[in-house]
């Protein structure tokens, strides 16, 4: 099978969105690898938040008001919304996303770069007509209903200036259009680049992964950040108990912790950087990332999509882009030792 054929077995033929972390694939693919496999796929922090055991209620109870009262305010405090009312708990961002397409209709869509294929694919399905562009002038073209930005972008990273997006959002709210800024990748970046204390009245809603950066995608909890109205829209969407009492609980303590996210944007940047200098020295070059992945560019990736996969470690290829592998952050040295040596083997 040739190497870009491979690549794109793991990204499935099923028409489904592929978002790394499919180690059953990988096994399937390479049913040789050493195991347990290293998953360099996703761009989640591989050492998680320390949560304590969750209350007994927490599992045996309905989650109660005060409960997600105590969620939203850490939330509100942590992403400098104004209101803890702008602010809807969803079990994770992906089930926001989903519902934006029914709850906004649009004609036609702008999505800023490639980047997260789920926003194409669910705005087509509804019906809309989304195109990609690099140009930031064309979010507020006309007849545009619905600008897409993630910031900072995945995969490359890139970060539009907050103020930037504040004024799209306004113009499009004169239309009643919708700015959505995608910010999954947000918690780890410098401040200062968030759209959410410059959060316009209307015409603007902000997306937060909370899995990302505190290494527990598994609980399933995000956020939006938006106008009242829309934030009503979504709450009822979602329905009653939309969150799980353990996600409330261990996303309260967390997000409250703020110097244990500032120590962990420290470390990362500098294991960002120790990665870079990996990659480099294996002949790679680097387009940029986060603190949480980086972004390769190889003229053979697909071939070292198949090496890795010989040695039991998953990467991100893009079939768009055969030239790119995403490289997520090792955690324990173990793993950084096991990746050099499939560098230099």
């Amino acid at each position: 099978m040739r190497p870009s054929a491979r690549a794109a077995e793991i990204e499935g033929e099923d028409g489904a969105v592929y978002h790394g972390g499919d180690l059953g694939a990988a096994r399937s693919l390479f049913p040789d690898a050493p195991t347990p496999w290293l998953d360099l796929s996703t761009g989640i922090n591989a050492t998680p938040y320390p949560t304590e055991a969750f209350s007994q209620d927490a599992l045996t109870r309905l989650p109660d008001a005060h409960a997600l009262m105590r969620l939203l305010t850490a939330a509100a405090s942590a992403y400098g919304a104004r209101d803890m009312q702008q602010i809807v708990a969803a079990p994770g961002t992906q089930a926001l996303i989903q519902w934006l397409p029914k709850l906004f209709p649009a004609r036609r869509v702008a999505i800023l770069g490639f980047g997260y294929q789920e926003y194409p694919t669910l705005w087509r399905a509804a019906g809309a007509e989304a195109f990609v562009t690099d140009d930031v002038a064309d979010l507020t073209s006309p007849g545009v209903d619905v600008a897409i930005v993630v910031n900072p972008n995945n995969p490359d990273g890139r970060l539009i200036d907050p103020q930037n997006l504040a004024e799209i959002a306004t113009r499009l709210a004169r239309r009643g259009g919708l700015l959505i800024v995608d910010e999954a990748f947000m918690d780890l970046i410098p401040p200062g680049t968030s759209l959410i204390p410059l959060l316009p009245e209307r015409g603007a809603l902000v997306l937060r992964s909370f899995g990302k950066a505190y290494g527990l995608a598994g609980i399933r909890l995000g956020f939006a950040i938006t106008g009242f109205d829309l934030a009503e829209k979504l709450r009822t969407a979602l329905g009653p108990w939309a969150v799980s009492g353990p996600a409330i609980e261990i996303g309260a303590t967390a997000l409250a912790d703020k110097d244990w996210l500032v120590n962990a944007a420290a470390r990362l940047a500098q294991l960002a950087a120790r990665l870079d200098a990996l990659l480099t020295a294996a002949g790679f070059s680097i387009l940029g990332g986060t603190p949480l992945f980086r972004l390769a560019r190889h003229q053979h990736a697909a071939q070292w999509f198949q090496k890795f996969g010989r040695h039991g470690i998953l990467t991100r290829p893009f079939p768009e882009r055969p030239d790119w592998l995403r490289f997520g952050l090792p955690g324990a040295e173990a793993d950084w030792a096991r990746l050099a040596e499939a560098l230099k083997s």
